[in-house]
């Protein structure tokens, strides 16, 4: 008898999502008086407050609308003085950063891999005079902005790396021979296009265990680090096969090193390390507090000077027991881990300045480690029968900063949370399309096969 569970996993859906918008629903009211409340004070407050007038003020335009590093970029360019366009794609058209007021103007243009995509971007800049554009990629519109940048670089600067690079640079195995190449530790890495070749690697003659990571972006199994080879041969051969591998699908089987986790973000400019944070990292980060580790400065200082690059890039590194540090992947983008810059008054500096720096920034002693509340809320909710832990989330609400909120920006803390979230948390629920959660920090639901 064939049983027909397809209704029975749409009925959990839909009630997932609306016990997550009843959730939502009843932490409006303290959103709204918090908001209220911090409206009252700028307006109070803002007639006093001068503003900074940069000595060349330009037009920046910046992408990635929905998340918050953009939201970030957008205040500290604004508060430096110069004037700020903010996009993002169609299906995000309600980003709750559109409303901040240290947003000049807000458009919405197709998806980085439409053919137009170019294009759109094109008539903004030329429309509102664009003099620098800054993307603030997804994992898959990092190419097609390095596309775009042939086209948009006769019109204004780009700040992003070349098509090229940031194919070489995505790519894991790729990125991991590079490094290799300029004698920086990586971890041992194969390339696999067939399930087969795991089931015939000689696991016997290596003394650490083997993960497998997809090349190409997966929102979802990036997070699965299930470790090779698995007990049996029967085992490992189920969980590979299961793996989505192909020519045209290819993945990297990486050395597994146990040790602390760390995450980078660098802002280089002819190879030049102009802006860098560290902070020790998880799999699903939402926490980021600046750490100083200069070994791991030194490594991303002598690969961006290597290959002479401009633009945004991130790495993920992994430090041993013995101290050793290794890199495990690159990634050609904005990294999240940027709102730690909230209070840097040289960012927009760091960015346009042509003239070296006498010293890559980094934020500032007094910058609080940076989370999302409603983030820290529910981890403090499941963690109600660990007191430990719970506790833990406390001290992280106390100790740090909310990266959306600010007292003299609070729009987008209201937007995102209780308008932009719950519009698509309705659209999937009027689909009966699932997902898997909600990441307030990219401003998604993070679902199979997503964006």
């Amino acid at each position: 008898m064939h049983i027909d569970r397809t209704n029975d996993n749409r009925g959990q859906t839909s009630l997932k999502t609306v016990a997550t918008l009843a959730l939502l629903l009843f932490a409006l009211p303290l959103n709204l008086t918090l908001t209220a409340i911090a409206l009252l004070r700028a307006i109070l407050i803002k007639p006093f407050q001068r503003r900074a007038i940069a000595t060349h003020p330009k037009t920046i335009l910046i992408s990635g609308g929905k998340m918050t590093k953009a939201l970030q970029l957008a205040r500290s360019f604004h508060r430096a003085g110069h004037r700020v366009i903010l996009v993002e794609y169609h299906k995000y058209w309600l980003t709750g950063h559109r409303f901040s007021w240290d947003i000049d103007q807000f458009y919405t243009i197709p998806k980085p891999q439409a053919k137009d995509y170019t294009d759109a971007l094109l008539e903004i800049v030329q429309r509102e005079s664009v003099d620098v554009y800054i993307p603030v990629c997804s994992p898959i519109a990092s190419y097609y902005d390095a596309l775009a940048k042939k086209v948009l670089s006769g019109y204004c600067e780009v700040i992003h790396i070349d098509p090229d690079e940031v194919q070489r640079l995505d790519d894991k195995f790729e990125f991991s021979a590079i490094a290799t190449s300029l004698n920086l530790s990586v971890p041992d890495s194969h390339c696999i296009t067939d399930s087969q070749q795991v089931l015939d690697f000689d696991f016997s003659q290596h003394c650490q265990k083997y993960i497998l990571k997809s090349i190409l972006y997966d929102s979802v199994r990036r997070l699965d680090l299930t470790q090779l080879p698995c007990n049996s041969l029967v085992e490992t051969k189920a969980f590979v096969e299961n793996l989505p591998i192909s020519k045209n699908n290819p993945w990297i089987m990486q050395a597994f090193i146990s040790g602390q986790e760390y995450c980078t973000h660098s802002t280089v400019r002819n190879g030049e390390l102009r802006m860098h944070c560290c902070c020790r990292s998880s799999a699903f980060q939402i926490n980021y507090e600046m750490v100083e580790h200069p070994e791991i400065e030194a490594w991303v200082r002598k690969f961006v000077s290597s290959l002479n690059l401009t633009g945004q890039v991130s790495f993920d590194f992994i430090e041993a027991s013995d101290g050793k540090i290794y890199a495990i992947e690159c990634n050609p983008r904005t990294h999240s881990a940027i709102t730690m810059f909230y209070n840097h008054p040289d960012v927009a500096k760091a960015y346009l300045d042509r003239e070296p720096l006498a010293n890559a920034i980094q934020p500032l002693a007094s910058s609080r480690p940076t989370y999302w509340i409603y983030h820290e809320i529910w981890r403090f909710l499941t963690h109600l029968g660990s007191p430990t832990q719970a506790w833990q989330r406390i001290q992280i609400i106390i100790k740090g900063k909310d990266a959306i909120f600010e007292w003299d920006d609070p729009l987008p803390f209201l937007m995102v949370h209780h308008f932009q979230i719950p519009w698509l948390l309705l659209e999937n629920l009027l689909q009966l399309k699932g997902w898997i959660r909600i990441d307030f920090n990219i401003g998604k639901l993070v679902e199979l096969a997503g964006d």
